[in-house]
């Protein structure tokens, strides 16, 4: 990447944090752990928190005609935010410099992967699929009884509101997503 390319990412940097710092306050909604047996875990607000990022991050791969790369300029600047937020977290929970980078890479790996399973239900709206993806990832495979079809609706509600935001507002680092109980509905 050249000097311009670095003043692209630099330009989307400050929105990008703000996304994905919308993003996770949306995915940190009490509902999805006490209502949906979201597990309270690590693992499981890394899932939400990956959702809703994908969510934003696909959104903003679908940008206007006429944009340019801004779309996926800012697409970028929110996975940065996200696995910068993930490296400054593991090294807060003690994990030592030596591992941060293994563990960092393999939560970029499960991201891509979940987002890429994402995807296709997403794109055709089907929400049985989605729920059985979300059942594999969220719940390791074990939901209760339908909870997963309900955040699966969730998040095609989510996609569908993200849809509606113009690509200048979310230049700007501001991003509304519906309440979890409103998604869910």
């Amino acid at each position: 990447m050249g000097f311009f390319g670095l003043l692209g990412r630099a330009r989307h940097e400050r929105a990008g944090f703000q996304l994905y710092g919308a993003a996770v306050a949306a995915a940190r909604a009490p509902y999805y752990f006490t209502t949906l047996g979201v597990p309270d875990t690590l693992d499981g607000r890394f899932d939400l928190v990956g959702l809703y990022a994908a969510l934003l991050i696909r959104r903003l791969r679908a940008a206007e005609p006429g944009a340019g790369k801004t779309g996926a300029d800012l697409a970028q600047a929110v996975f940065d935010a996200m696995f910068a937020d993930m490296d400054f977290n593991l090294r807060e929970l003690g994990v030592g410099d030596l591992s941060v980078a293994k563990r960092v890479r393999d939560m970029w790996e499960a991201f891509h992967g979940r987002a890429l399973a994402y995807q296709a239900p997403l794109d055709d709206g089907d929400e049985a699929a989605l729920a059985a993806a979300l059942t594999r990832n969220v719940w390791r495979g074990a939901a209760p009884d339908g909870t997963a079809l309900v955040l699966a609706r969730a998040a095609l509600r989510q996609a569908a509101h993200l849809a509606g935001q113009t690509l200048a507002e979310l230049r700007t680092g501001k991003v509304a997503f519906l309440t979890a109980t409103d998604a869910a509905a």
